[in-house]
């Protein structure tokens, strides 16, 4: 099973570029099936109301749940004081199975670190190349993964890469994804040196073309058992404890593991996905 961890759906409002307009996601499905990709990790566009951009995206989930997994966009300054709830909702209503936070809304605070605990999700963090705080992250929440976009920086910044792949080599809890990395050989370090079981397959899509993304990992020529790791099997272990919020009344109780035989269970009319903890060896 080939997972794609980092890819974008829906529209955003905020109309300064792409990356916070619109990331039609048909274009990248058809592109993604010519590929061979067969689930993707999901999350909005940039957007002045996320907790409106989240409910846009569980609905894109919804329309094909099979197919997509569900993260939770948060504004680590704007939604500062309402992040539990934030999360609350997408995990507990829609099923999301992680978070994703950007440092050109904000570097991720305590507040996103132990919503992350609390619910057991990977964190999937950009630090826009400003990757020291990854350190400080790592040692303050060792229970918390972190995933590390583009080996650290989408702008092509070698020294945020070597970073990166080292403190993927030093920290359990930080991996990157390889995500619109120009620089082949880092990515083929970043295995080297932090090990297969450390990198996730990437795209950054729609804007960038999966299978293009997708033919950097075949190049690497790993063993079929590390290449599995990569392109999905690493995603799929990070997800797997995710912890479910029981409701008393209208009122949020503290998070529980979900049992396996109750993922099938929805608690809202639409059809909504659950964290894909089977089909490992698929």
């Amino acid at each position: 099973m080939i997972i794609d961890c980092h890819c974008h759906a829906g529209k955003g409002d905020l109309l300064t570029g792409p990356w916070d307009t619109d990331a039609p996601i048909a274009t990248y499905l058809r592109r993604a099936k010519v590929a061979g990709i067969d689930k993707t990790v999901i999350f909005s566009p940039f957007h002045s109301n996320y907790q409106q951009a989240n409910a846009n995206t569980a609905r894109i989930v919804a329309s094909q749940p099979d197919r997509f997994i569900g993260f939770a966009f948060a504004h680590a300054q704007r939604d500062k004081g309402r992040i539990y709830q934030t999360i609350a909702e997408a995990v507990t209503r829609w099923s999301f199975c992680g978070i994703k936070v950007h440092r050109m809304d904000g570097p991720a605070t305590r507040e996103v670190c132990e919503a992350a605990r609390a619910f057991g999700l990977p964190l999937l963090y950009d630090p826009v190349g400003q990757t020291d705080l990854v350190e400080l992250l790592a040692s303050q929440y060792p229970d918390v993964n972190f995933i590390i976009p583009h080996l650290g920086s989408f702008a092509d910044d070698w020294r945020a890469h070597l970073r990166i792949i080292d403190q993927i080599s030093r920290y359990p809890n930080v991996y990157t994804d390889t995500s619109g990395v120009r620089r082949f050989d880092y990515i083929a370090q970043a295995v080297k040196r932090g090990g297969a079981h450390k990198v996730l397959f990437g795209t950054d899509g729609p804007w960038l073309h999966p299978g293009v993304e997708l033919q950097k990992i075949r190049l690497l020529g790993l063993p079929p058992q590390q290449e599995a790791l990569i392109l999905g099997e690493n995603l799929l272990r990070l997800i797997q404890n995710v912890k479910i919020v029981p409701m008393q009344g209208d009122r949020l109780t503290h998070p529980q593991p979900m049992p396996i035989h109750q993922q099938n269970q929805r608690r809202i009319s639409l059809p909504m996905p659950t964290c894909p903890l089977r089909g490992l060896h698929e």
